[in-house]
């Protein structure tokens, strides 16, 4: 039934040269709407990279993108409205209050009855209390929430995240995961998500992508890798590809 939906992110042939660091190689991947999609990897696997080509903040050397039907490299402004990102990683500036930096945001994403929408996710993300405080003052728990405030503001289609309960206490992080996920189900929204949090990835994602050295070197359902790999936990599937030690990942470098 996923396969009949129609595609929110199709890459082909994307690669990315930065002088001599070859940090992504011959990408080619979809997401179809309403799913998530996970993007795994150790450091330097290419993650970030990918992330920022599909954003707009990295050019590609090589290769094709189109995010929810349109080709972003030349119309881009044609989605842009429709698409956000979060990471605990990238401050928002921090002299503002909450309430102000969601009140950029949703302004330069031209949010329509933007008070409104700020009161409904600070309720939905218990930042009620917090959205006169500075941005600065606040706990990376806090900011973490903030982060993902900023990110639905919008309400966005395409939704891309990269870690998006690193600080969190286990309760929250799992409240946070099932409001990205009713978000999803419930909206038809689609969302990349590049995460080191194997139980996360467990129960978030439909599909994912397993990346080592640029190269997408494996993919399949949480469910099918576990299976492929003979391993009772993504965790341990992600450890064999990391390491090189899995029967499949040594099959798929020796090809």
């Amino acid at each position: 039934m996923l396969h009949s939906l129609p595609l929110a992110i199709k890459v082909e042939a994307l690669e990315k040269r930065f002088d001599k660091v070859h940090a992504v190689r011959g990408l080619d991947f979809e997401a179809r709407q309403g799913t998530i999609l996970g993007l795994l990897g150790g450091n330097g696997a290419g993650k970030t990279t990918t992330i920022g080509m599909l954003l707009g903040l990295v050019r590609p050397t090589v290769g094709k993108i189109e995010l929810l039907g349109v080709d972003v490299q030349t119309n881009r402004p044609l989605v842009q409205h429709l698409i956000n990102f979060e990471s605990p990683y990238v401050d928002m500036p921090l002299r503002l209050t909450v309430r102000q930096n969601l009140t950029v945001y949703g302004k330069l994403y031209g949010v329509v009855d933007l008070k409104a929408r700020i009161a409904e996710l600070a309720g939905i993300l218990d930042l009620t209390h917090l959205l006169e405080r500075p941005t600065g003052k606040l706990s990376a728990g806090q900011k973490t929430r903030v982060s993902l405030a900023k990110a639905l503001v919008n309400s966005p289609r395409l939704l891309l995240l990269d870690e998006p309960t690193a600080s969190l206490d286990p309760d929250t992080a799992d409240w946070v995961r099932g409001h990205l996920e009713q978000y999803c189900r419930e909206g038809g929204a689609t969302m990349l998500l590049a995460s080191h949090n194997m139980g996360e990835v467990d129960r978030l994602c439909d599909d994912v992508l397993m990346m080592k050295e640029g190269l997408i070197v494996d993919r399949g359902a949480p469910e099918t890798l576990k299976k492929r790999y003979g391993r009772a936990s993504m965790e341990e599937v992600f450890l064999d590809v990391a390491r090189g030690t899995g029967v499949h990942a040594r099959e798929t470098t020796d090809e």
